[in-house]
């Protein structure tokens, strides 16, 4: 009995590359055909890379202890834990009270330019400093400080100091002026990712008493919230008073609450600035695991 004539294989189509540099009349030899192919497949690797940090998960680490003991921080890159973010739970629900939320925060305000004639102008205010204070609040946010700046009566004299100690004298304030574009200053604001824990969402008030956390009259309670919230010192503006979190905002606290600079400082975080939820650490090795 005669077996059955085996079927003869295809040919094996070459990379996208080959075939391209081909059409242009470009027909390359062995050497060249294998740098062509590794070229082609570190460039699908890297455009794969980009999507998937861009749109899926993404590295970080955090460079202080805000959110010890939870998250390990260190000024050494090396010492502090780093971990994974994932980028597509929040597109799917809503974040929650409790959870831990990596998001953009304004980390540094500047001045990006000065209008020509205007009163910051006249001042001598210049372009690419940094702001420290509008009178005596700190520019933590340019949405903060024309928070603060919305709250003064008119006549209040406006002072600017920044970064390197130098103080601009505005005059007073005028009947309609409510942010820096109206004292002709374009601000520029370098942020970086953040990672807090969410305390309020929008329409829920947050006070902080005795050391706990109070949300809509009620203590927060449960091993998440298990922290010492300090309101003692100087600085702290939003939860020493019941405070009303706008909608579409959250207020965010970090673990450490001694040693971070949050919500009760700056105020509240915008929805659009949510990144995602850690969910695995990958260094130290010895802390190794889901979050």
């Amino acid at each position: 009995m005669f077996g059955r004539k085996k079927k003869p294989k295809k040919p094996k189509k070459p990379a996208v590359i080959i075939r391209l540099v081909r059409r242009f009349g470009y027909d390359p030899g062995r050497v060249m055909t294998e740098v062509l192919e590794w070229i082609e497949v570190l460039a699908v690797a890297g455009a794969l890379a980009a999507i998937i940090m861009s749109f899926i998960t993404v590295r970080m680490h955090v460079p202080t202890d805000s959110m010890w003991p939870t998250i390990n921080g260190d000024p050494s890159i090396f010492k502090a834990d780093s971990f994974f973010v994932d980028r597509l739970t929040y597109h799917f629900r809503e974040p929650k009270p409790g959870d831990i939320v990596v998001f953009w925060h304004p980390e540094e305000t500047w001045v990006d330019r000065v209008v020509e004639g205007s009163v910051a102008d006249l001042a001598g205010v210049e372009s690419d400093v940094r702001l420290l204070y509008l009178n005596t609040s700190p520019v933590y946010t340019k949405a903060f400080a024309e928070g603060e700046l919305v709250s003064w009566s008119e006549g209040t004299p406006l002072r600017l100091t920044t970064f390197d100690g130098r103080q601009y004298e505005l005059g007073t304030k005028e009947a309609g002026v409510s942010s820096f574009e109206d004292l002709g200053i374009i601000i520029l604001e370098r942020r970086m990712r953040y990672v807090k824990r969410l305390i309020a969402v929008g329409g829920q008030t947050v006070q902080i008493i005795d050391g706990d956390v109070y949300v809509d009259g009620e203590p927060l309670q449960g091993e998440r919230f298990d922290h010492d919230y300090v309101i003692e010192g100087r600085g702290f503006n939003f939860g020493v008073e019941a405070t009303l979190v706008p909608e579409d905002h959250y207020f965010m606290l970090g673990d450490n609450s001694i040693n971070s600079l949050d919500s009760r400082y700056w105020g509240f975080v915008d929805k659009r600035d949510v990144i995602g939820v850690p969910y695995l650490r990958v260094w130290p090795l010895n802390r190794f695991g889901l979050m």
